[in-house]
C-alpha cells in the first residue's frame, strides 16, 4: 500500500554541525552561517558528549536559528530534541525506532531516517518518516562507517525501494559529497545532500553552502 502524504520538510542541503567542528567556531555560529546562506536543514550530530552538553548544544543551536525558517533536528537523540523543543530527530538503524519516537514526538515533528541497506528502504518506506537519508553514497573521513559505500549505484536501487512505497517522500544522499557529485547522485535519484566537512571545513563556510545549494538546485531542475 502506498501512502502520500505532503512533505513538511525542505532537505535539498541537511547541513551536518558534528561536534568536533566546534575546533573552528561555536556550533550555533556554524550553523546559523549555513542556515542564512541557503542551507534548508541543520542536524546537529554528537557521538560524544553527555546528555547534558548535548542538551546545552542542541538548545544553543536552536536559539542561533531562531527566525531562519530553516528546520533543526537532533541525530539519534530523541530525548535531546524533547528537552530543547527541536523541531525534529534523524534516527539511525540502531536508534529509536521511527513508530516510538513519532509517538514521543507527535505528528508535527520532522523525523528522518538512515538508509544503508535494502532492509533499511523497506523499512523507511513503512515507517511515519518525513524523510530518508541513503549513505554513505561515497568514502568519508568525517565518520567511522564500517559498512562500504553503496555508491551511485546502490543510491539508485535504495531510492527505487522506498519510491515503491513512498513516492512523495524525499531523500538525500550523504557521505563524501563534494559539488562536483551534487550533479551526480541527483541524476541518480536523491531529492538533496547531507554534508558536514565539504561545508563547515571550507574557508568560507558561506560561500560553500550558497555554492552547494545553487548546485541542488540546478541539478533539480535539469532532472525535472
Amino acid at each position: 500500500m502506498t501512502v502520500t502524504r505532503p512533505p513538511k520538510v525542505d532537505d535539498r542541503l541537511n547541513a551536518i554541525v558534528d561536534a568536533s567542528l566546534a575546533e573552528i567556531a561555536p556550533l550555533p555560529d556554524l550553523a546559523l552561517a549555513a542556515a542564512r546562506n541557503g542551507a534548508t536543514l541543520i542536524q546537529y550530530r554528537d557521538k560524544t558528549a553527555s546528555t547534558r552538553i548535548m542538551i546545552e548544544r542542541a538548545r544553543a543551536i536552536l536559539q542561533a536559528l531562531a527566525g531562519t525558517g530553516v528546520g533543526f533536528v537532533v541525530n539519534d537523540r530523541v530525548d535531546v530534541a524533547l528537552a530543547v523543543g527541536a523541531h525534529g530527530v534523524h534516527l539511525g538503524a540502531d536508534d529509536m525506532d521511527a513508530e516510538t519516537a513519532r509517538r514521543l514526538l507527535g505528528d508535527g515533528a520532522i523525523i528522518g531516517l538512515t538508509v544503508k541497506t535494502a532492509a533499511d528502504a523497506e523499512r523507511a518506506g513503512r515507517a511515519p518518516v518525513d524523510y530518508a537519508c541513503i549513505g554513505g553514497v561515497f568514502q568519508t573521513l568525517s565518520k567511522v562507517n564500517p559498512d562500504p559505500p553503496v555508491g551511485l549505484e546502490g543510491l539508485r536501487a535504495l531510492r527505487e525501494t522506498i519510491r515503491a512505497r513512498r513516492p512523495d517522500m524525499p531523500v538525500s544522499a550523504t557521505a563524501g559529497i563534494d559539488l562536483p557529485r551534487v550533479s551526480q547522485v541527483i541524476a541518480s535519484g536523491a531529492d538533496g545532500v547531507a554534508v558536514i566537512s565539504a561545508i563547515f571545513r571550507a574557508h568560507d563556510i558561506g560561500e560553500a553552502t550558497r555554492a552547494f545549494r545553487s548546485a541542488v538546485d540546478a541539478a533539480l531542475e535539469s532532472r525535472a
